[in-house]
């Protein structure tokens, strides 16, 4: 019987990818219970950890993976920790795999970062990043590697692991799985060289389609059938193959409105990427929404957080609204000054969001940006289990159904920041509008 995988996901838009899987955002011995007698391959667990400081992080894992071992255990199960994590390589690597290793010395790491729906390749070791015109830019070049609290610098995943490690692990070390292991000698050529994966060993694999993944995952399940063990790091893509899902069609544009709900949709942005603004103007400018913004400079005034609730409840009473944060991005002195910056901006979002859903239900929610589809999940609408209904963007943007909390069954849609043509953020409205 294959172990069941529990995706430790650093924001919710890891389920971009796969279809009718469970996700918790709490994981008292209940909920866990809930998730596995589901049955499936695996679920997921929101923990949010790219919002959160090292020990923050560190801890959190930690105790998330104790508690899933403990309830596997009443069940006879022996869980595989998958910790998805950026495409564009931003997150807490080494540290998540660290600590899940802890829980499991014996494991190799594999390093699987590619998100192809979304153009995110690894080739001869190097990890690209697909712009709009298809061109692909060695993410080390581009705006990800610059991010405030998770930058770097180099794009060969061998270097890279040396960088995030301090040289810990030698790029020299770091086991490579190409191209033509892959496509050429085939799933049992693949499953040798990770005979060679233990003790922590990390193991970075080429991605350029999705086949490659699927005999990468054929050779991992053999080899943890023979008891050979591995943690995972990896982006979206690896984790529809491991769970044995393909790429599916959309869902039907109508199971994206709630039926007893307001006339407008609420989508909330939170994103400060280059995409997510472009997509966020191409919005306004075709469909012409309310734009409420939270001015950053002052987050945290209940004053202001009062007066945009009031206008968007009395707005999507008769339209679609947009609520946004200021464009100017802000910034600490350190990484850790300025995730902390992020944090409280993305706390009065969540407050004036969930002042709203008190309110008001609308006909459906979208939250761009990772952190902000983490934190409206969990703090505004108070959900703690849900289910990736499926995908509405295919492969890049999911809808989940939560299933408590404040809007049970409100069609919540999770748009990752960095992802999607300019048209994307357009096209998930207008077809939850049922807009031609």
């Amino acid at each position: 019987m294959p172990r069941p995988v529990i995706v430790l996901d650093d924001d919710p838009t890891g389920t971009q990818t796969i279809r009718d899987v469970p996700v918790l955002t709490r994981t008292d011995p209940d909920h866990l219970r809930w998730a596995f007698d589901q049955g499936g391959a695996g679920f997921f667990i929101l923990t949010n950890t790219r919002s959160l400081g090292p020990d923050e992080a560190a801890a959190r894992v930690d105790r998330v993976a104790r508690e899933v071992r403990a309830v596997a255990a009443e069940r006879g199960l022996d869980p595989v920790f998958l910790a998805r994590g950026d495409s564009t390589l931003r997150g807490h690597f080494p540290l998540e795999t660290d600590v899940l290793r802890a829980h499991d010395p014996a494991a190799g790491v594999l390093l699987v970062p590619a998100y192809l729906d979304a153009g995110r390749v690894t080739v001869g070791g190097t990890h690209y990043v697909a712009g709009p015109d298809g061109v692909r830019t060695p993410v080390g070049e581009t705006e990800f590697a610059r991010d405030a609290t998770f930058g770097f610098t180099q794009s060969h995943l061998p270097a890279w692991v040396e960088e995030q490690t301090g040289g810990r692990i030698r790029a020299s070390d770091v086991l490579r799985i190409g191209l033509d292991d892959i496509r050429l000698e085939g799933a049992d050529h693949v499953r040798e060289l990770l005979r060679k994966a233990h003790d922590g060993r990390v193991v970075v694999v080429d991605a350029e389609r999705d086949d490659d993944l699927r005999i990468v995952a054929d050779a991992v399940l053999r080899a943890e059938a023979e008891g050979q063990r591995f943690v995972y790091r990896t982006g979206p893509s690896f984790v529809r193959a491991r769970l044995g899902q393909s790429a599916s069609a959309p869902v039907p544009a109508a199971s994206l409105r709630a039926e007893d709900a307001v006339a407008g949709g609420l989508v909330v942005v939170g994103s400060h990427v280059a995409m997510t603004t472009r997509q966020l103007e191409r919005l306004i400018a075709a469909r012409d929404p309310l734009v409420v913004e939270l001015d950053a400079s002052r987050p945290s005034d209940p004053g202001q957080q009062r007066a945009l609730a009031d206008e968007i409840v009395n707005a999507l009473a008769e339209r679609t609204v947009v609520f946004r944060t200021s464009r100017t991005l802000r910034r600490g002195r350190s990484a850790q000054a300025s995730l902390a910056i992020a944090r409280e901006v993305s706390a009065a979002v969540v407050d004036v969001v969930r002042a709203v859903l008190e309110r008001t239900r609308p006909a459906f929610l979208v939250a761009k940006g990772g952190i902000t589809s983490s934190d409206v999940a969990t703090e505004a609408l108070g959900m703690s289990r849900a289910r990736v209904e499926g995908t509405v963007l295919p492969g890049i943007v999911s809808v989940w159904r939560p299933i408590d909390g404040l809007a049970p069954g409100l069609p919540y849609v999770v748009f990752a920041g960095n992802v999607g043509g300019e048209d994307g953020l357009l096209d998930v409205v207008k077809r939850a509008e049922r807009s031609d």
